[in-house]
């Protein structure tokens, strides 16, 4: 089992194909297994690296709370370990704001981002409603089952949870199966993205990035994505047409063209106009 020991963790990692280093950095909860969708297409392309952040899966769950500047020091020292100076990087809600601490931290190390379903924090971030927010986090007495399921509508856009059931079923199971997260570890790493703020460092940040979101994302409004563009000087927005904030699930053929789209050549991509767009988003059937 392929593990980095750092002073204060260990992480788990995997390595799949080869080609140009891809780092992806999964959000709230999530790990290797979140990438089921993105694994398969991406190691055909590039050495494609997942890993469990502190936390969650079979990384160590130091005590809490948890920063972002925690993260992206794991991150980094994952990146040195595996003897990589510079990748591409892409970090969905959570991660999206691990990417951006870490890009922040080491600029010269990433040739592009993508941020995905996520925010840049501080002030400025548009919050989901207390409601939304309220329920998503009350996970007292549930087993891991009853939270997945509780939290699909989080997760995916109505259209999805209606029509494309196998989609939301292969989601579903996968969660299922992943290792439990026990609640302390969950509000350790929730800390970390209610204490976020990159808004200040973005502005100076260089590298050529992707933002995506979907429509219909109620955990992480879209606005959010908006904001992200604003303050980055070299993005591009793409908005997934009625798409739940599961991205990577629910428009994963989608999600997965658009980002080895850019990442062929980021800067290209980066300057040409438009600088938004709106696609649709193709469901797995």
């Amino acid at each position: 089992m392929p593990v980095l020991t750092t002073p204060s963790v260990q992480l788990y990692y995997e390595v799949h194909g080869d080609g140009p280093n891809l780092l992806f950095v999964s959000g709230l909860g999530g790990g290797t297994w979140s990438w089921y969708g993105q694994i398969p297409y991406f190691s055909r392309h590039y050495r494609t690296i997942v890993f469990d952040n502190q936390g969650a899966g079979r990384s160590s769950m130091p005590s809490g709370p948890y920063s972002m500047k925690d993260f992206a020091q794991d991150t980094l020292a994952l990146l040195d370990h595996l003897g990589i100076d510079r990748c591409f990087m892409v970090g969905l809600s959570m991660g999206g704001m691990i990417a951006q601490q870490t890009a922040l931290n080491a600029p010269e190390r990433f040739d592009a981002l993508v941020l995905g379903c996520t925010h840049p924090g501080g002030l400025l971030k548009i919050p989901p409603s207390s409601q939304v927010l309220a329920r998503f986090t009350n996970n007292q007495g549930l087993s891991q089952e009853e939270i997945v399921t509780k939290n699909l509508p989080f997760f995916f856009s109505p259209e999805a949870l209606a029509q494309h059931k196998e989609a939301v079923e292969t989601y579903k199971s996968v969660q299922i199966h992943a290792p439990w997260q026990p609640q302390e570890a969950f509000f350790s790493q929730l800390a970390a993205i209610q204490d976020f703020d990159a808004t200040h460092g973005l502005p100076h940040l260089r590298v050529p990035t992707l933002v995506v979101t979907g429509t219909e994302d109620v955990l992480v409004p879209g606005a959010n994505a908006h904001l992200l563009a604003k303050l980055l000087p070299h993005a591009i927005l793409v908005e997934l047409e009625g798409a739940g904030h599961a991205i990577h699930a629910e428009c994963r053929d989608t999600l997965n063209a658009v980002i080895h789209d850019f990442l062929t050549d980021p800067v290209r991509a980066s300057r040409k106009s438009p600088r938004r767009r709106r696609i649709s988003c193709s469901r797995p059937q």
